[in-house]
């Protein structure tokens, strides 16, 4: 006998009922926003400016994520359009919460005056930060699991706790937590993107794209893994040539999860990981021809939208001159930033 699954509803007051789905995706979307106000500090970004990022950026993206989950499966929602609504299922699907917060954040950054790629730069691992903790969110409603596999792997193999265990057994098997892989990689990836930002010879837009090249490698070889993957039918060609970039995860005893023929052959999010990766890497080298990103990592991040008077400068900017927080000198007779005290 196995414990019962964990309850995916917190608790209830009245009708209104909390979900573990939802609390897990706000604590992930807290992180992130922690790593992008830290990080912000080095060049004079005041925290407001996160947070407001946030508060517009979290319903942008899932509204993006469930309309390209729905786009995908738009046969199970034509006759039942009011699920479309109940995220609190499940449903979501990371790319599409990227688009959907992407295009906000070009709104949003243009409108206060930030230049795009110096902000999803410091943006970048608080992203990832925000996908290892929302994967749990998988994990609690039993979704985004793998193929069948022993219980001697999950234990013996993997070592894993038994309230993991436990969870991965459904619908009269185990499987493989996909959902913990994945949460794995983006730590691994957090780690990798601290230590590049460091790097002198990064410049605007490279830490971004470096997320992107990661999660893509990542969510491609644990996609296959899945039995839950959007699909479409496209040429025997295409899929061979994929399932011939994911044969080394067959070397380290993974096999791909079942797809159903008549759904589909090619796994979307596969098939995207690998466009994605490739065109991360042209940009970066396009750019770098080009000479387009001329500013470093680690350059000043200029606004060209002058503050308002009230604005707290953050600490970590009182001696770091005017100009380069701001793109504007104090006007003549004014005490410059540093010499201000809090309000």
């Amino acid at each position: 006998m196995f414990p019962l699954a964990l309850n995916p509803i917190v608790f209830s007051i009245g009708s209104l009922q909390v979900h573990w789905y939802g609390l897990i995706l706000g604590f992930g979307a807290l992180a992130g926003l922690f790593l992008a106000i830290r990080e912000g500090k080095r060049f004079g970004i005041p925290q407001e400016f996160f947070m407001d990022m946030l508060l517009l950026g979290v319903p942008s993206a899932i509204i993006g994520a469930r309309i390209y989950f729905v786009a995908f499966k738009w046969e199970d929602y034509k006759d039942n359009l009011i699920d479309v609504f109940k995220i609190w299922n499940g449903g979501i699907a990371i790319y599409g919460a990227l688009i959907g917060a992407i295009i906000c954040g070009i709104i949003y950054f243009r409108y206060k005056g930030y230049p795009f790629w110096r902000i999803v730069d410091i943006c970048a691992p608080g992203l990832l930060a925000g996908q290892m903790i929302g994967r749990w969110g998988n994990f609690v409603n039993q979704e985004a699991y793998g193929s069948v596999v022993e219980e001697s792997f999950l234990r013996d193999k993997l070592h894993l706790p038994d309230f993991i265990v436990n969870q991965m057994y459904i619908r009269d098997a185990f499987h493989h937590p996909t959902f913990l892989y994945e949460s794995l990689w983006s730590l691994l990836g957090i780690a990798l993107l601290m230590v590049l930002r460091r790097q002198k010879f990064v410049r605007a837009g490279e830490i971004f794209m470096s997320y992107f090249i990661w999660y893509s490698i990542g969510r491609f070889f644990i996609e296959a893994i899945r039995t839950d993957s959007l699909a479409f039918n496209g040429s025997a060609g295409l899929a061979s040539f994929m399932n011939g970039l994911w044969k080394p995860m067959e070397w380290l005893g993974f096999e791909q999860g079942y797809l159903d023929p008549s759904y589909g052959n090619i796994r979307i999010s596969q098939l995207l990981a690998l466009l994605i990766i490739v065109a991360a890497v042209l940009l970066i080298i396009i750019r770098r021809v080009t000479g387009e990103p001329k500013a470093h990592y680690s350059d000043p991040i200029v606004c060209t939208k002058p503050i308002k008077a009230d604005t707290i400068v953050p600490e970590s900017a009182v001696n770091t001159p005017q100009k380069a927080r701001h793109g504007a000198q104090p006007e003549q007779g004014q005490p410059a930033d540093g010499d201000k005290k809090e309000q």
